[in-house]
């Protein structure tokens, strides 16, 4: 039996994550997984910077 792994699932919020450097909600979501399962990997179309979400 194969595991599928966990960082090409795509549950969860995709968009509106509030970014930690400008406050912005014009964000999106890079990948649904960061270094942990607890995390996702998002970007910030307005200060243009890579942030994690925690969940």
């Amino acid at each position: 039996m194969t595991e599928r792994d966990p960082s090409v699932t795509t549950s969860g919020e995709t968009t509106g994550a509030e970014c930690p450097y400008c406050g912005s909600e014009n964000t999106e979501r890079e990948h649904p997984r960061g270094p942990s399962r607890c995390q996702s990997i998002h970007y910030c179309n307005d200060c243009l910077q890579q942030f994690k979400k925690f969940e």
